[in-house]
């Protein structure tokens, strides 16, 4: 793969080495091949207009999402601009076409230049945030970029933007939690939403088209991604006991629509040793694993996802896992536990093996149980087209309710159902 020109760069050599390397590396991944008119945009928009002050290399660093506001604290990001690399994925989801009427929910400035540069002179862009800073700031990039057939707008995401309605897509910018009944309201007959939203407590980019029925919605794809939290009426937090809480080294259970707990019992659960069973699967480094987490968030009725600071595996309280969660299950009782692990593979160097380590009374239970679960997705949904994923509305009677994992949210049901085609 090329790697970007590093001294001397102007941001025109820049803008096109980054769209150079994109459209490279989707091919090297066997994805498909981006727009045209996508790619005609990224290579238009001046990025660096939106992100002042940062090296060239990394205002085009394809995968760099770079945050612009962070709470007073500092610990938690509340606006960004997306990585180049996802708002590319995003807007090929969209299918943005000249003269469409685009809603973007969570404002900054550059998407809704790539935006305005696809819907050309016959089309309108609205791009709103709830904060009056992230929509000052986006006005002010967006008069440096030349750009000025936006309309921003300060407001709460969840209630959409009645009076420029209806649009022909809607694109939502930070993670949700669910679909809010205003943006139904406000899509044209025929029109898609491109939206982030958390299933299980993993956030993956889902593209919705509406379904025959009032209220039912269709996801086309579900992509990974990562995204700031939504704020205002749509905002969710999801229960997050800490099971082991010495600074620098805190382990904790992330609870999205997950079970109920004993936190005293998990955190005596996890003193004791852990009991490891090995699945026999194995991945090569750089294979995703992002399909086996949904799988195993629609699979397991006691699902958590494990967070942990390094403290935590330096002092080998626990194994390496992924920082920010790690695929997790608690038993029935909510007493014991079980965490994904990942060794490299006894048989071959050059592969790594899933695994799962329990803590508790029925730790060695429930890691089986994971590794199970590892199995079936191997055996049965390894390489295949993921779930089927539907939403209907929250008062949907529970025999209407579609095949497969629901998730219940405020305004819907999301089901998940890995044994139907999701292109049927």
């Amino acid at each position: 793969m090329s790697v970007p020109r590093t001294s001397a760069l102007t941001p025109e050599q820049a803008r096109q080495d980054m769209v150079d390397a994109l459209v490279e590396e989707r091919a090297d991944l066997g994805m498909e091949k981006l727009p045209e008119q996508v790619e005609e945009a990224l290579r238009a928009v001046p990025r660096e207009v939106f992100v002042p002050g940062l090296p060239l290399v990394e205002a085009y660093d394809r995968h760099q999402a770079i945050v612009t506001k962070h709470d007073e604290a500092k610990r938690v990001a509340l606006s960004s601009v997306s990585a180049p690399s996802i708002i590319a994925l995003m807007l090929q989801r969209a299918d943005i076409r000249p003269g469409h009427r685009v809603l973007e929910i969570g404002s900054g400035g550059y998407n809704a230049a790539l935006i305005s540069h696809l819907v050309g002179e016959t089309g309108q862009v609205t791009s709103i945030d709830i904060d009056p800073d992230v929509i000052a700031r986006a006005e002010r990039c967006l008069k440096e970029a030349g750009v000025d057939q936006v309309h921003l707008a300060v407001t709460d995401g969840e209630h959409g933007f009645a009076s420029r309605a209806p649009y022909d897509r809607i694109i939502v910018t930070a993670g949700a939690w669910d679909l809010s009944p205003s943006w139904e309201e406000q899509l044209a007959v025929g029109g898609r939403v491109v939206v982030p939203m958390r299933v299980r407590g993993l956030t993956r980019c889902l593209t919705l088209e509406r379904a025959e029925e009032p209220g039912h919605w269709r996801s086309l794809a579900a992509d990974m991604c990562g995204f700031v939290r939504m704020q205002g009426v749509g905002e969710h937090w999801e229960r997050m006991p800490l099971l082991h809480q010495e600074e620098g080294s805190q382990v904790g259970l992330r609870l999205e629509d997950g079970p109920q707990v004993d936190v005293d019992a998990l955190r005596r659960a996890l003193t004791q040793d852990g009991e490891t069973v090995w699945a026999g699967v194995c991945v090569r480094a750089d294979e995703p694993t992002d399909a086996l987490d949904l799988y195993l968030a629609s699979a397991a009725d006691g699902w958590a996802l494990l967070t942990a600071q390094r403290g935590a595996i330096t002092s080998k309280l626990i194994r390496p896992v992924v920082l920010m969660g790690t695929p997790a299950m608690v038993d029935e009782e909510g007493e014991s536990f079980s965490y994904r692990a990942l060794r490299r593979s006894p048989d071959d160097e050059e592969l790594y093996e899933f695994g799962a380590v329990g803590h508790g009374p029925a730790g060695r239970r429930v890691a089986q149980n994971m590794v199970d679960l590892i199995g079936v997705w191997d055996r049965e949904h390894r390489g295949g087209p993921g779930p089927r994923i539907d939403l209907v509305p929250i008062d949907t009677a529970a025999e209407d309710l579609p095949t497969g994992r629901v998730v219940s949210k405020r305004h819907t049901h999301m089901i998940l159902n890995w044994t139907a085609n999701p292109f049927e």
